[in-house]
């Protein structure tokens, strides 16, 4: 299937990290009490059809911003830039890649400035902005801060039938590959990439798409995972929790997998590590290592590897989704034909806990 997208001749723009995503939901109402009443993000603003929600320690405008539509999808994936002239670099990439592209120097929402949107060579909506409106910084409001706060964005998850060509085009961009899980065949099922210095700013997850898999907030400690787990039970939506809580082998990462009203898949995280020597190395798993996504070898569920959200082209219209051709990871975990190890010698031909780490 791989056909990889060429390297333009222009520089690619300095992106700074992951800075918030745009979700359409059907119903706000619903939306505003699971993502503000649960999980306690903060209101920024809001009126009849959006709401701009934030973390405890951003001081950009948003994080999330939840629009009211027809069709539960995401409408962008958004990146800061390291200065104004690098949205303006980010237009002029994604037009020698061919890629549609729409600038609006008033911004596309409340609170962001100049930015260009892309639908890019994997079919997602990127964006891009350096102008922002700040806003108070909670980290000291102590009064506000919950059991289970979410202090920060951390990482999109984007699901791609084509992981080979969606990292060399990432990595183009200027993204590191922190960790990746590949087979013996040299088969990669999945990358996460990094711009800011943790594990990743999104991850390309092997499956049909494009797609959105989650969007991932970051909490201080394991505890307040647990407590949304408990405030969860308590509210009788226990439902909602689709995997975990648990620990992930890639990214050392303590999670959580819960579903908000339209299906839209939120990850709550924590504790992974820092990335951000020039030498880091890249952390090889293999796929049939059964604690690659689970350190306690617990079974993921198969709506994990099959479910995720639509992403819309920059008229609003779903993006058709794409069936991945290769091997899924869905059909080596739990396929007739697949098999998994906890401690190698127990696996025939098994290598190693993991396929090993590469500069």
């Amino acid at each position: 299937m791989t056909n990889f997208v060429p390297t333009p001749s222009v520089p690619a723009p300095d992106i700074v990290r992951c800075a918030y995503m745009e979700i359409v939901v059907t119903d706000l109402a619903k939306s505003r009490e699971f993502y503000v009443d649960v999980l306690g993000l903060h209101v920024t603003e809001e009126d009849e059809n959006n709401i701009y929600l934030r973390s405890l320690e951003e001081f950009i405008h948003h994080n999330l911003v939840l629009r009211k539509g027809p069709i539960a999808a995401v409408a962008a994936f958004s990146y800061r830039v390291k200065s104004p002239a690098e949205v303006d670099a980010a237009e002029a990439y994604y037009k020698e890649l061919g890629c549609r592209t729409e600038r609006r120097k008033e911004g596309f929402t409340k609170g962001i400035g100049d930015s260009v949107r892309v639908e890019d060579p994997l079919g997602f909506p990127y964006e891009f902005f350096y102008d922002v409106e700040h806003v108070e910084r909670l980290t000291q409001r102590y009064d506000l801060y919950s059991a289970g706060e979410l202090v920060r964005l951390d990482h999109f998850n984007q699901v791609t039938p084509d992981v080979p060509r969606g990292r060399a085009y990432l990595e183009d961009l200027g993204f590191r590959v922190s960790e990746d899980i590949k087979d013996s065949d040299g088969v990669t099922y999945a990358a996460w990439m990094h711009r800011k210095q943790t594990v990743h700013d999104t991850a390309l997850t092997g499956g049909n798409g494009p797609r959105m898999h989650h969007v991932a907030f970051a909490t201080h400690e394991k505890h307040n995972i647990i407590q949304i787990c408990d405030k969860m039970g308590a509210l009788r939506i226990s439902d909602r929790i689709e995997r975990g809580p648990g620990r992930h082998g890639v990214s050392n990462a303590f999670y959580l997998y819960i579903l908000d009203p339209d299906g839209h898949r939120i990850e709550i995280y924590t504790q992974d590590y820092y990335t951000g020597d020039p030498d880091n190395p890249t952390i090889t798993w293999d796929v049939h290592d059964n604690q690659r996504r689970d350190w306690w070898g617990n079974p993921v569920v198969p709506s994990w590897y099959t479910e995720a959200s639509l992403v819309l082209d920059l008229d609003g219209n779903p993006q058709p989704v794409i069936e991945r051709e290769e091997k899924s990871e869905m059909a080596v975990t739990v396929g007739a034909d697949g098999f998994s190890y906890t401690r190698p010698n127990e696996a025939a031909g098994a290598e190693g806990f993991k396929l090993g780490a590469q500069l």
